[in-house]
């Protein structure tokens, strides 16, 4: 029997604020469930060997420029879209390759190993700022005053943004990717997105600018040389758009895998104390944060020609919803999907995507979290969250996530070797 929903159901509040129970009733319709003809998407892909066949599969396209062009998006008049089309996430397959090796050149595993020390020192900074605003128990932003803080710290250090200026990223970050979100936004959102995405646009070409005169150790620089290297592979838009996607991307999902990360670990002692008494645990700690609670839920597609998926036909020209975050929770490729459980075998999940847009700074990522989720354990044992409400699908995180500093080790850095 051929089930169909509705856009509405996936975007109604109660999904937002826990899609997976949602997700599970997918997974009980099969792989893939077609959405109404008025809806504007074919179909949802929810299960985890379809999700991973359409993002590699390269009849399915990221809504690039022909497409907005061929559907009539004025897509042109704002600014913020213009980056994202200039980006690598947005970008044909060609230009995708193109810009991709680039920037890949420059951002090497040897640059991201460099970081480490780094890494450690603004975690340890932040952890001081925690413990002083946290004394005597009063409640302290996580997201605010470290996971919001520190990604964007770190990605700044590796670019090259002078320590001075990163307090000054995030609320422009949070204006221009509230416009990736599913579903229509307001003119409101639009506007603000807009001027996030010229205040960025400019910063970053005053940066490109310095670096140009005077290069340093850093990824700009980098990139710089390796453009001197190969004049004409880019262009000056691409450049810019994708510096500030760069920015965007390393500060968002970073920030996400934190807080989601740490509102596992305090609603489960025990999985908490066995990372506190063994660090080395924390890379499979990581794995199984972005498995469960991954901070993208989807991406959307759109087919270059008649095809199908799961046995369900998709048009040429039509979009599908691909819910990774569902996918990472389906009982046909990783048992128990709804346990916790830091010791899975073979957790290959799909939380940065897959196929040629599997994401660029996964590795730093990765880093970051197996660096900084044990300080942070090690520095306050017994931290206390009190979550509130998520209302995303794409960037799925707390704005908020009060937390009490309780049974601290002490008031200076105890660092993790």
């Amino acid at each position: 029997m051929r089930v169909t929903i509705s856009l509405d159901e996936l975007l109604g509040d109660e999904v937002r604020r826990d899609p997976y129970p949602f997700y599970a009733r997918l997974h009980e319709a099969g792989e893939a469930v077609a959405l109404r003809p008025a809806d504007p998407h074919a179909l949802v892909v929810h299960g985890y060997d379809a999700v991973n066949k359409v993002l590699r599969d390269p009849v399915f396209r990221v809504l690039g420029a022909d497409y907005l062009d061929r559907a009539g998006v004025r897509w042109r008049e704002h600014q913020v879209i213009r980056i994202l089309q200039s980006s690598m996430l947005n970008a044909a397959e060609g230009d995708h390759l193109r810009v991709r090796h680039l920037f890949s050149q420059a951002l090497t595993p040897r640059r991201v190993a460099a970081l480490e020390p780094a890494i450690g020192r603004i975690a340890d900074g932040l952890l001081d700022g925690l413990a002083a605003e946290g004394a005597d128990g009063r409640p302290v932003d996580f997201m605010a005053r470290f996971a919001l803080r520190l990604p964007s710290d770190i990605i700044g250090e590796l670019l090259g943004v002078p320590e001075a200026d990163r307090e000054w990223f995030p609320s422009r970050v949070r204006a221009f990717d509230a416009v990736l979100e599913i579903g229509r936004r307001s003119m409101r959102e639009v506007r603000a997105a807009n001027v996030a995405a010229a205040e960025l646009t400019a910063y970053f070409t005053d940066l490109v600018a310095a670096r140009r005169a005077a290069p340093r150790d850093d990824f700009v620089s980098a990139l710089l040389r390796g453009l001197d290297d190969e004049p004409g592979r880019l262009s000056a838009d691409e450049l810019l758009a994708n510096l500030i996607i760069m920015y965007n991307a390393g500060f968002r999902t970073t920030a996400n895998l934190l807080g989601n990360g740490l509102v596992l670990l305090t609603e489960r002692p025990d999985a908490r104390d066995a990372l506190r008494a063994d660090p080395s645990l924390a890379a499979s700690y990581v794995e199984e944060i972005l498995r469960y609670e991954p901070p993208v839920h989807f991406a959307v597609r759109y087919a270059a020609e008649d095809t199908e998926v799961a046995g369900l036909p998709v048009a040429a020209g039509r979009t599908v919803v691909v819910l990774t975050g569902a996918a990472n929770r389906d009982p046909r490729r990783f048992p128990d999907p709804d346990r916790f459980d830091p010791s899975r075998t073979d957790n290959r999940h799909l939380a940065f995507s897959a196929g040629p847009h599997y994401c660029f700074g996964a590795t730093l990522a990765r880093t970051e979290g197996r660096l900084v989720l044990p300080r942070l354990l090690d520095r306050f044992p017994a931290l206390a969250a009190e979550p509130g409400p998520r209302r995303a699908l794409m960037l799925r995180g707390y704005d908020r996530l009060p937390v009490r500093l309780t049974d601290r080790v002490s008031c200076q850095t105890n660092p993790i070797e």
